[in-house]
This record gives C-alpha cells, sequence and structure tokens, in this order.
C-alpha cells in the first residue's frame, strides 16, 4: 500500500465520505487512491473557491468533515477566501493539499511556492508528511482536529514522493476530543446578570448557540427572564421557522447596531463575542456594546453553546415550555414589478419545510430575509466571513449533505460571478439546488459603502468601478452554458410560476430575478 492509498483508506474508517476535488499532477496517486476507495464520493470543481465552498456547506450541514484536494499552494490559494468563511463558520474541512516531491523542491519549478505561509492563516491546524509512512497518522489526526467542536479548518501537505511510494499501512482513526464546558462560577454569573440586573437584559446568540436545541433553551431562559433574544448579523447556520424560538437579527450597520443595543444593561453572549461594526467609517462606533453594561460570556465559539444554555436554565429555575416560538405565518402574494420585499414575500409563502437556504442576497437579502420569518421549518446559511462567492459553493455542499432537503442559494449577481463554476457542479451531480439570482446590475452594497466613507459626488471613474451593466450579465445564458435550466422574471407573478415549476422538480434550476 503506498502513501496515498494509506491515508485515503484512514480517511474513510474515520467517517469522510465526500472530497470534492480540483486536482493536479502533484495529487494523481491520491486521484488513484479515491478511485479504488468505494466509500468516499469524489466530486469535481471547476475552481478551487467552489471546492472549499462547497466543503464549508457540507460541514456545515452535516456537522462532519469533507476532504479537498488541492493543487499545490497556488491551487489552494485559489481556494483561501471560502475557507476564511468556513473558518469564521466553524465547519470542519479537511484539506488534502498536493506538493512536489521532497528532492524536486530544490530545483524552483514554476509552481513551486511557500505552501506553509499560503496555509497558514486559513488554517487551524498544518502538518506536512514526514514520510509515506508517516501520512495515514497525520491523516487520523486531522479527523480528529477538524470534527473538534465546533469544527476546525485542518490542512494536510502531501509531498508526491511520499504519495507513490509503497510500504505504508492504513491508521486507526483518533478519537475527538470532547467539546471544551462553561466553568460553574461563570453559569452563576450569567444568571445573577440576568436575574438581578435592573433594566433590559439581553441573551446574544451566535455559533452553534443557533440551533434548535440551543435556541429551546434560550428560550426558556426567556420565559423566566424576560430576557430579549438577539443573534449576530451573519450566521453560520440559524435553524429558524414556525415553530422554532425567533431571534432578532442585530442590524448591519454599526451606527444602527449601536442604537439595537443602546438600552440593555446587561448582554450574555453565548457562542460569540461582542460585536463590532463589519468596517470602520469616518466618525462611527466600531464597539457596538453600549457603555457601562455588564457584559458576561457565557460560552465563548470553542465552548459547548447547548449545555451552557441548558444549564443556564436550570440554574434559573426556568419552565420547561420556551418563550418567542415562532408563530406560523404567509405572506400575501404580492403583484406587479419585481422588488425585494416582493421577491421575500414569494419566497416566504412558497418555502417547502426543511429547506436549507445559502444567503449571499448582500442588500437584497436585508428585506427577504423578515419575509421568511414565520415560513415551515428551515435552515439559513449566512456570509460568516464577508469574503463574496460563498453563496453558490456553499449550496452545493449543502445539498450534497442533505440530498432530500430543498436547496435555495439567495445570490447576488456581483458575489455569483465570483464562483458561478459552481452551476456546472450542481448539473454534473443532479443536485437540488434552486438558485435565485437577485441582479440589480451593480455592486449595489459597495454603493452605499462609497457614501457612508464619506465620499462626495463620485465621478463617472468610481461609479463605473461599481456598474455591472456595461455590459449586462446575462444569467440565464450563464447557467444554461453551464448544464442548468434558466428563467428569467420581472414580475411577482412569473417568479411565483418559476419558483413553483422549480420546486416541483428534483435537480438544478436557475431563477433570474430582475430587479
Amino acid at each position: 500500500m503506498n502513501g496515498a492509498e494509506a491515508l485515503i483508506d484512514t480517511l474513510a474508517a474515520s467517517g469522510v465520505e465526500v472530497c470534492f476535488a480540483n486536482p493536479g499532477t502533484s495529487e494523481m496517486q491520491l486521484v488513484a487512491a479515491i478511485d479504488r476507495q468505494h466509500g468516499m464520493r469524489a466530486i469535481l470543481g471547476l475552481f478551487e473557491g467552489v471546492v472549499t465552498g462547497a466543503a464549508d456547506g457540507y460541514g456545515r450541514m452535516a456537522d462532519k468533515p469533507a476532504l479537498t484536494l488541492l493543487h499545490l499552494g497556488p491551487g489552494l490559494a485559489n481556494g483561501l477566501a471560502n475557507l476564511h468563511n468556513a473558518r469564521r463558520a466553524g465547519s470542519p474541512i479537511i484539506n488534502v493539499v498536493g506538493d512536489h516531491a521532497t528532492y524536486h523542491l530544490q530545483y524552483n519549478s514554476p509552481l513551486t511556492s511557500d505552501l506553509e505561509g499560503v496555509a497558514r492563516p486559513m488554517s487551524h491546524w498544518l502538518k506536512f508528511s514526514k514520510s509515506e509512512r508517516d501520512l495515514p497518522q497525520i491523516g487520523a489526526e486531522a479527523w480528529s482536529v477538524a470534527s473538534s467542536y465546533p469544527g476546525q479548518v485542518a490542512t494536510v501537505v502531501v509531498p508526491a514522493n511520499h504519495a507513490w511510494t509503497e510500504g505504508a499501512v492504513t491508521a486507526a482513526p483518533t478519537a475527538v476530543p470532547a467539546a471544551q464546558q462553561t466553568p460553574d462560577d461563570v453559569i452563576g454569573d450569567a444568571a445573577a446578570a440576568l436575574r438581578d440586573t435592573d433594566g433590559p437584559v439581553a441573551l446574544f446568540l451566535g455559533g452553534r448557540a443557533l440551533r434548535e436545541g440551543a435556541l429551546e433553551q434560550a428560550g426558556r431562559i426567556a420565559a423566566a427572564t424576560g430576557a430579549r433574544l438577539l443573534c449576530e448579523t451573519f450566521t453560520a447556520r440559524l435553524q429558524r421557522g414556525a415553530g422554532r424560538v425567533a431571534v432578532e437579527r442585530l442590524p448591519y450597520f454599526g451606527e444602527q447596531g449601536e442604537e439595537y443595543l443602546k438600552d440593555f444593561k446587561a448582554i450574555i453572549f453565548c457562542g460569540c463575542e461582542p460585536p463590532v461594526s463589519f468596517f470602520a467609517y469616518p466618525g462611527k462606533p466600531s464597539w457596538l456594546s453600549p457603555e457601562g453594561a455588564q457584559l458576561v460570556r457565557l460560552a465563548s465559539f470553542e465552548e459547548e453553546a447547548e449545555s451552557a444554555l441548558t444549564r443556564l436554565a436550570d440554574r434559573l429555575g426556568a419552565p420547561a415550555q420556551p418563550a418567542l416560538v415562532q408563530q406560523a405565518a404567509v405572506p400575501s402574494m404580492p403583484e406587479g414589478r419585481l422588488d425585494p420585499t416582493k421577491v421575500g414575500a414569494v419566497i416566504g409563502a412558497m418555502l417547502p419545510k426543511d429547506a436549507i437556504i445559502s444567503d449571499e442576497a448582500a442588500t437584497a437579502g436585508l428585506m427577504i430575509y423578515p419575509s421568511t420569518a414565520g415560513a415551515p421549518q428551515h435552515d439559513w446559511l449566512m456570509l460568516t466571513g464577508g469574503a463574496i462567492g460563498q453563496g453558490l459553493p456553499v449550496a452545493t455542499g449543502a445539498a450534497v449533505a442533505c440530498p432530500d432537503r430543498k436547496v435555495i442559494a439567495l445570490q447576488a449577481d456581483g458575489g455569483g460571478m465570483y464562483t458561478p463554476q459552481a452551476l456546472w457542479t450542481m448539473a454534473r451531480e443532479n443536485l437540488d439546488v434552486i438558485t435565485i439570482i437577485l441582479n440589480n446590475g451593480s455592486y449595489a452594497i459597495l454603493n452605499i459603502e462609497l457614501m457612508r466613507v464619506g465620499v462626495q459626488n463620485p465621478g463617472p471613474k468610481a461609479l463605473s468601478m461599481l456598474d455591472l451593466r456595461n455590459p449586462a450579465l446575462n444569467w440565464v445564458s450563464i447557467s444554461e452554458g453551464m448544464g442548468v435550466p434558466a428563467v428569467r422574471v420581472e414580475t411577482a407573478e412569473d417568479f411565483k410560476a418559476a419558483l413553483e415549476e422549480a420546486l416541483a422538480h428534483k435537480g438544478p434550476r436557475l431563477i433570474e430575478v430582475i430587479l
């Protein structure tokens, strides 16, 4: 057995079932090993950002790592933006990156790079193999690291000669460490803040605290204390909809967030840190928590959120039934020319139970999100790290993880152009994804940001860098060229008909919404 075979067999034995791949020459032994490993599915992405973003979406929904297979330092570099998002999301991912044979590095051939320098910033853990026998041991360790709560990015670098050399053996799977727990005294501090504070209090949730079980415990705490439940602006996976405990989403713009939080006398954080503004702006706040408020970190991102919330609810003697349960609500079906609010109303009225939303809708998404609050139960995946080009790949990975659930990708036109190759993978794998392109012909959020940083009277050159109308993008042609049937709509009536048809079919569809 060569090193590549031992590594892949070890990862399969540990629990890896899917490899998202964009390999090159240095990875051919790994390609052959995956071919022989019948327990692992191989899915090709035509760009590395699709590969890493799909692994992110898979990890968020499966709560277990997929494998990425990437080609040397430049191939890994192409996937870094979505690894940044994955790292911020707490997604479990194992990157396997091929490298030149160890004896070839001295010749500085064209693809030689500082692979460690490329990998380190977006990896929680990084190891280079030292021999063919070392590879499977590293693979077992990578599984353990990636699977650690809430999920981490582990990167394994495989020199080509270690992959092809015989003499390796499969390693036994390595145990996953137990999640860190909140100390008892912190539970007591949080209980005292919620119980004894004179004035409004909030429980601010992020990370794994936004899963259904954790939200139910937060709802118990709200029932006992009257605390409001808030959440991060961009969540990795929010389980919401009718029958689930509802949370209020912090506004995106910093001054709005500061205003939203200003009256709270105590804020208890679980699964996240106190919020800050996404960017710095002249004369606007960066730190958003109110001055003088008591801030208690109940559970960090790395500490088990549901356990901490359960213990806190029990310490407070909270009732078994949670407060703030979302009631079912169906928006009225709109008519006429589409805008984001009407798009949200149509989706909110038609969203099927257990749908998965991959949201990179940017400015339009701010209006769509509220319209779906009372829809049947669903999962909402967001742009955790702010690096655009995530929406279509994350939808791809989510559909692989959950083949029996309908996935809807809400995709802004500008962000979609970063990773449109994901449509090809959706078609190739017949993934059940409805992509809704929100086409306003612009990087609309950047037009807003241009004003917010104080630029007055921008000229045609500046505005041209934010405009997508010259030439206009034709997403129907792009989609059909990738093998995904597509239609363009401009009215609420046409959008309803197109969405009905897409929901009735299994497999990828794209609807281009002209705003």
